[in-house]
Formats: C-alpha cells, sequence, structure tokens
C-alpha cells in the first residue's frame, strides 16, 4: 500500500528485547518518505525502550488491558499520527479494533514459514521447539498482513532458512533471526511505498 500524499508514519508494537525493532528503526531513520514515529511496547521491562531511546523515538508502555481501550488507544496514535503499525515480537492479539482502524496496514513477522508452525501460542523458541522436532531442513521467515486471527493474514513474502533435521532450537532461532533482520526492513519500505507484492 502507499500513504496518499503524505509519509508513512509507522508505529511499532513489541514486547521483548526488539532487535528486530532496532534494526527498522537504524534503516529508517533517515528515510525520505516513511518515519518510525512511536514505539508501542507491552512488557514493562522491554529491551526496545532503550532502543528507542537510541533513535529518538517516543516509547509508550501500553498493557495488553489498557490495549482493549479502544478510545484511549486510538487517542494516542492519532496524537502521533500514525497511519501504519509494524509488529515486532509484539506477543499479543492485535485486537479487532486496531485492525478495522488499519485494514492492510499492519504488518507481522513470524519466524517459520507460514501457515506451518502458527497459530495461537506459536511465537518465539515455541516455534523453533517445534521445527526442530518436526525433522524439518528448512525453516523461515514470513511477512504478512494482520487480521483477526493469528497468523492468518495474506502472505507478502517468505523466505526459506536451510537448517539440520533435529537442529537444536538455539541454533534454528540464531539462523532465522538472521534473515529476519535482513528482510523485514526492506518488506516494510516496498509495502508502504505502494509495491504490489501480489505480482512476485
Amino acid at each position: 500500500m502507499s500513504i496518499e500524499g503524505a509519509k508513512a508514519r509507522l508505529a511499532i508494537f513489541a514486547s521483548g528485547g526488539g532487535s528486530n525493532a532496532r534494526v527498522i528503526m537504524n534503516y529508517f531513520k533517515d528515510h525520505p518518505s516513511i518515519r518510525i514515529a512511536l514505539v508501542v511496547y507491552n512488557r514493562k521491562d522491554a529491551g526496545v525502550r532503550a532502543y528507542a531511546d537510541e533513535f529518538s523515538v517516543p516509547a509508550v508502555y501500553r498493557s495488553n488491558r489498557a490495549m482493549e481501550d479502544e478510545q484511549s488507544t486510538m487517542q494516542l496514535l492519532d496524537h502521533y499520527r500514525i497511519n501504519g503499525i509494524v509488529l515486532a515480537g509484539y506477543l499479543a492479539l492485535i485486537p479487532p479494533y486496531l485492525v478495522d482502524h488499519f485494514p492492510d496496514a499492519i504488518l507481522n513477522i513470524h519466524p517459520a514459514l507460514l501457515p506451518s508452525f502458527g497459530g495461537k501460542g506459536m511465537y518465539g523458541r515455541y516455534v523453533h521447539e517445534a521445527v526442530s522436532r518436526s525433522g524439518h531442513s528448512e525453516s523461515g521467515v514470513t511477512i504478512h498482513l494482520v487480521n483477526k486471527e493469528y497468523d492468518r493474514g495474506k502472505i507478502l513474502f517468505q523466505q526459506p532458512v536451510p537448517i539440520t533435521p533435529f537442529q537444536d532450537p538455539a541454533g534454528i532461532g540464531r539462523a532465522v533471526l538472521i534473515a529476519e533482520h535482513a528482510s523485514y526492513s526492506g518488506v516494510i519500505e516496498a509495502y508502504f511505498s505502494g509495491f504490489d507484492f501480489s505480482k512476485q
């Protein structure tokens, strides 16, 4: 999608250490048409706060319960003139009202090749453990739009990552994270600049 007549002002939603968020903020720090305007995190000890400070991006803590409050959440996002959302390790289901307010404007990255190894409870090490148990010879990265179900939105991009069958989950996680860092920012840039992923 493209944001007609305006700079894309994106919010990153994150829960944990924030390594993907840091890569994204660094990628867009001097971008001519896309700005990371806000970080929202739902765990008070989330490491992403420090990365937001590093790039002078406002960071706001919002508990999962607070996120259920449509009026106050939308006031926050409107205050920063947010017109797109990027999930970077955000460990909560996006409330339906946000999907409605930002149709086809919320992106997520998943550490496996969807539709395999997706759904409720499938995040982080749980995904890598499941891939390890499966004996597959590849894992990967999926970047997709967010809808009202876990990991069921339209897939924009996938990058396979070769692994050894029954490889330890930590090793799979390291390999997949490298691919996440290498791919996510470019896909965000292309999507919010109007690239048509359906023609790939």
